[in-house]
């Protein structure tokens, strides 16, 4: 695949569409390990989080790719991103434990561990969307996680104003998780010999299934919470 391939613009849109949606809750974390900073220290605890955060990541990300050449492991990875895409539909508010600092070390080390923590689905969905391109992988991270940093504010608004953004996000995920299964060695010579619609269908299966189930699970919790929906998990 080479940057002259419509296959490697799609790919790199991916990467970038699935790390800002799964990095809105990264850019809350780094918004709070800072807050209790002075104004001058604030740029300076997010430049120096994010900027190891970012090599941290991309160094996880590589790793992925190439475990992902074994067997059986991009069926597991898939069914792991299937329950992330879920959960990203599901109201969750674990950021009001994270601690700030008023010590610029202390916050960026806070910024750093939390993003390690958090980095998870990060870099099973970017490793899934690089489609084993190192190239496609570093350019796709490095376009997407400044822009989720300098921008966090504004996407986060985004995706409050406009739920729908997460709704497809979550849509994306479950895409891509089926693109991942229908590529692992164990079944790919198959897939291509005996059924090549299996190439088309199984995504969009994976897409379909995240929503439904996301949405179903996220009502349920509603009426036993007896509280509303959150905004993310509502819209469609």
């Amino acid at each position: 695949m080479t940057p002259f391939d419509p296959l490697f613009w799609t790919a790199l849109l991916k990467i970038i569409g699935v790390n800002i949606i799964l990095s809105g809750d990264n850019a809350v974390v780094i918004a709070l390990a800072a807050r209790s900073l002075p104004e001058h220290q604030q740029k300076k605890a997010i430049f120096w989080g994010s900027g190891a955060a970012i090599l941290m990541r991309i160094v996880l990300t590589a790793f992925a790719v190439a475990l992902l050449q074994l067997p059986w492991l991009k069926i597991v990875g898939a069914c792991l991103l299937l329950w992330i895409g879920v959960k990203l539909l599901v109201p969750d508010h674990g950021e009001e434990n994270i601690a700030s600092h008023d010590n610029l070390g202390a916050a960026i080390k806070t910024i750093l561990i939390a993003d390690l923590v958090m980095s998870v689905d990060n870099v099973i969905a970017v490793a899934a969307a690089a489609k084993d391109n190192l190239t496609l992988l570093i350019l796709g991270l490095a376009i997407s996680i400044p822009l989720i940093i300098f921008a966090s504010t504004l996407l986060l608004k985004l995706m409050e104003r406009y739920p729908i953004i997460i709704t497809i996000g979550a849509a994306l995920l479950g895409f891509v998780a089926g693109e991942m299964a229908i590529t692992d060695p164990v079944n790919k010579e198959w897939i291509e010999h005996n059924a090549k619609w299996m190439e088309y269908v199984i995504p969009v299966v994976g897409a379909l299934l995240v929503v439904i189930v996301g949405k179903f699970l996220a009502r349920r919790q509603e009426s036993h919470s007896g509280t509303p929906e959150s905004a993310s998990s509502t819209s469609s």
